[in-house]
């Protein structure tokens, strides 16, 4: 069900707060990817953490375990969901869960939620997912648990949402434990709720969660939750999430590369997480790899692909003083040329 994560917010609020205590480097907010602000230059400002709640993701229907589900590999429904035959598995697997079979239960509330060759009823697959939850199920405990924090198909209950979804991360879910993490550092945003966090955000991060992965790197940047900063750690779990596409963690670990904090600096690649960040939309990295490109860092200096970046950053809103005036100072031709690639970049 593609109901939201609980965002980084918390957790970015709490490391702030650690950090300034500990007279540590600050973790700066992140600005909206949209709307009218500013961007300081690359060399005096970290790019910035999420703060926005993004979508649980779904796994691809060919990437689905069994396990998932509770269900057995030889399991007929099952198989039928795994072959796109989605009205198939629902019509097999509806019989079996209303004769009771968890698995069957998670696997009906999964196609009635994302609408799986049948009509799309989030509020018929939360009792669906209610009941394999009951039956101790992790993925419906997990579900169900984001579905009372949202209250839009059942009745808001927060306490029975952190009783499941400490169930869900104790069998282990991931998505439950980045989730429950978020749910600690939210009932204390102190240094103790982050040190019960802590160990959840470091099993999802195992897995290879990204969130995760980002959350951990923060809290060893600025030496918070009960671990000693350790800038190396945050720099290969930086890595690992911008592997991932996380586009946060990409810009962040270009930054790291271009001061050479946590490890060697290395200009190049620099340029290619930046690059790579700006081309999959997000605002803050065009406006960064214009900068790239204006002051020949990672790459030769490009006057023409600096401005058409910023272009692009411009029109989603973004509004960067420096580069207007830089914008400003290109020629006639360079200015019409920087505006024909922008038309033609994503």
């Amino acid at each position: 069900m593609s109901l939201a994560r609980l965002s980084l917010q918390a957790l970015l609020a709490a490391v702030m707060i650690q950090a300034a205590a500990a007279e540590t480097i600050p973790l700066p907010q992140r600005k909206p990817e949209t709307g009218m602000h500013t961007d300081k230059p690359i060399e005096n400002q970290l790019p910035q953490p999420a703060t926005t709640a993004e979508p649980a993701p779904l796994p691809s229907v060919d990437s689905v375990n069994p396990d998932r589900f509770g269900a057995k590999p030889a399991d007929a429904a099952y198989g039928a969901f795994q072959r796109g035959l989605y009205k198939t598995a629902y019509n097999l697997a509806l019989v079996r869960a209303q004769n009771g079979d968890p698995a069957a239960q998670t696997l009906v509330a999964e196609i009635l939620s994302r609408g799986l060759g049948v009509p799309m009823n989030s509020a018929e697959a939360a009792k669906w997912y209610a009941l394999a939850a009951e039956q101790g199920v992790p993925e419906s405990q997990f579900q169900y648990a984001l579905m009372l924090l949202d209250g839009r198909y059942v009745k808001k209950d927060a306490k029975g949402a952190y009783a499941l979804m400490q169930a869900a991360a104790e069998a282990g879910n991931q998505l439950a434990q980045f989730n429950f993490a978020q749910m600690l550092v939210q009932q204390d945003p102190g240094d103790a709720g982050l040190a019960k966090a802590v160990s959840y955000y470091e099993r999802a991060a195992a897995t290879g969660l990204a969130d995760a992965q980002y959350a951990m790197s923060q809290i060893y940047a600025n030496g918070v939750g009960g671990k000693p900063r350790d800038d190396a750690q945050a720099r290969r779990l930086l890595a690992q999430a911008a592997r991932q596409n996380y586009d946060t963690a990409q810009i962040d670990l270009a930054a790291w590369m271009i001061e050479g904090r946590g490890g060697a600096r290395d200009l190049k690649s620099a340029f290619g997480w930046t690059k790579q960040a700006a081309e999959g939309g997000n605002v803050a990295a065009q406006n960064r790899l214009a900068k790239l490109y204006m002051q020949g860092i990672g790459t030769d200096p490009d006057l023409v692909l600096a401005g058409a970046w910023y272009i692009v950053a411009r029109r989603a809103g973004l509004i960067d003083q420096e580069m207007d005036d830089f914008l400003q100072g290109l020629s006639d031709d360079q200015t019409k040329q920087a505006l024909q690639k922008a038309n033609r970049l994503p």
